[in-house]
């Protein structure tokens, strides 16, 4: 007889990942996005751990999945799990010799907003690596290998967050097509820019000046912010800008704002460190020097 039997094996930890991501943000593409795999991976991986489990750990219905009792029963403690895991690991880094920063920020806040303060934070930063990741939708800094997001959303008040800058939407345009806009019912013979990520920004902001868009509209959509900036910059249409966005623009008169209705947001500009970072460490000087 061996003195070493094969002792039993629980589920992958990628499986346990899988199904913890899924149950927590109640989408197996949710779950997908954050793990950087494929939904049908999901997938996959939650089969293993409900065949080893012997017990479905979803109900599959046309309109989603729900999480069964038992898949609710294991799912707090798996996330307390998690949430150490990714701790210690952001521990791990925050001593390590090599002063790293990944910021993860909106594509059009990464073009439009950081670019240009790159080189003084760089400056800042010192022999620090910075590093930057577009992402269309904010990670969760708990879980992901950021050090510091940069994001436009409301605020949720936890001391790891700092608000660079207060949102809002008003329309911009070149200096030379604003010359002909006397009030916002002149909007209607004018092609309207718009980013597909905002597309109700406009009907908000006219309900706001109180006018109506005509039914005809002309309009232009975009899926990058930084292509409807500079089709308005070139005099091709009128752009309804989000302030932080646009705000450079307007400081150098390359953009102008034609109105003075400005619709204020809940949304702002918010930064969030890390909170594995270390009051010492590269991260809190990169966010130091955007507070500043």
């Amino acid at each position: 007889m061996s003195i070493s039997p094969p002792r039993p094996k629980g589920p992958p930890l990628n499986a346990l990942r899988a199904f913890e991501a899924a149950a927590r943000l109640g989408s197996f593409a949710a779950a997908a996005e954050e793990l950087s795999v494929t939904a049908g991976a999901i997938s996959q991986q939650i089969k293993a751990v409900e065949t080893w489990a012997g017990c479905p750990l979803f109900t599959r219905r046309a309109q989603g999945v729900v999480l069964t009792g038992e898949g609710a029963r294991i799912l707090p403690p798996l996330t307390r799990a998690f949430d150490e895991i990714s701790r210690a690991t952001g521990l791990i880094r925050a001593h390590g010799a090599k002063q790293d920063v990944n910021i993860a920020a909106l594509p059009s806040i990464a073009q439009l907003w950081l670019q240009p303060r790159l080189s003084a934070i760089r400056a800042a930063l010192g022999d620090a690596s910075l590093s930057v990741f577009a992402l269309e939708t904010a990670p969760d800094m708990n879980r992901a290998m950021f050090d510091c997001s940069l994001f436009l959303r409301v605020p949720t008040g936890a001391n790891t967050e700092s608000i660079l800058a207060q949102d809002a939407l008003l329309p911009v345009c070149a200096p030379s097509v604003a010359a002909r806009l006397k009030h916002p019912q002149n909007l209607s013979s004018e092609t309207l820019l718009l980013d597909e990520t905002w597309r109700e920004d406009w009907r908000i902001w006219a309900t706001a000046a109180g006018f109506e868009l005509a039914k005809a509209q002309r309009t232009a959509r975009y899926s990058l912010y930084a292509l409807a900036l500079a089709d308005a910059t070139a005099g091709f249409g009128i752009l309804l800008g989000r302030r932080v966005l646009v705000q450079d623009a307007l400081d150098t008169g390359t953009l102008v704002a034609p109105f003075e209705c400005e619709v204020s947001l809940d949304a702002a500009l918010v930064l969030e460190v890390s909170a594995t970072a270390q009051p010492s460490s590269a991260a809190f000087d990169f966010a130091k020097v955007l507070r500043s």
